[in-house]
């Protein structure tokens, strides 16, 4: 994994993601890199996805989540990135 301050990122992303097992396969992905945080369904019809860790780590998810390699079809992600919130233990879908 990189070094390099903590971030948390915060996703949003917009397209066919739900009962595609985009959220295991965001998971997947945020453990293999070492972040936490969660994946869940928006009411809407978004993903949520909140990581924490190295911003290269949280860079590098971003890339995925936007990559064109994910469950479903992703048409656009909204990102914001903020200091790191209270500890997250682990990587969960909700």
């Amino acid at each position: 994994m990189s070094a390099g301050p903590d971030v948390r990122l915060s996703a949003w992303v917009h397209g066919h993601v739900q009962g595609v097992g985009f959220r295991w396969w965001t998971r997947a992905r945020a453990l293999e890199l070492g972040l936490t945080g969660y994946a869940s369904n928006r009411p809407d019809g978004r993903v949520h996805v909140v990581a924490q860790g190295p911003k290269a780590d949280c860079e590098r998810l971003l890339d995925l989540l936007q990559s064109g390699t994910t469950p479903g079809t992703v048409d656009n992600v909204v990102a914001d990135w903020s200091a790191v919130g209270d500890p997250i233990p682990g990587f969960s879908e909700r």
